[in-house]
């Protein structure tokens, strides 16, 4: 069995685009993790639980 030039012209450039889309993916996906440990170790101080439990009211 003989491929001819333009079949295996076109297996190639489907190859060549899964592979870029799953280099695409792995680039994504290391991206969001990053993002996820960036944020988890930018946690806020908590707030004191008393602020603002005292209004002053002057008439």
């Amino acid at each position: 069995m003989e491929l001819n030039s333009a079949s295996s012209t076109s297996f190639a450039t489907e190859v060549l685009a899964a592979k870029l889309a799953n280099n695409q993916q792995e680039m994504v996906a290391q991206q969001a993790m990053q993002l996820l440990e960036s944020a988890a170790g930018a946690a806020p101080a908590p707030a004191s639980l008393n602020l603002g439990a005292n209004i002053d009211t002057y008439a």
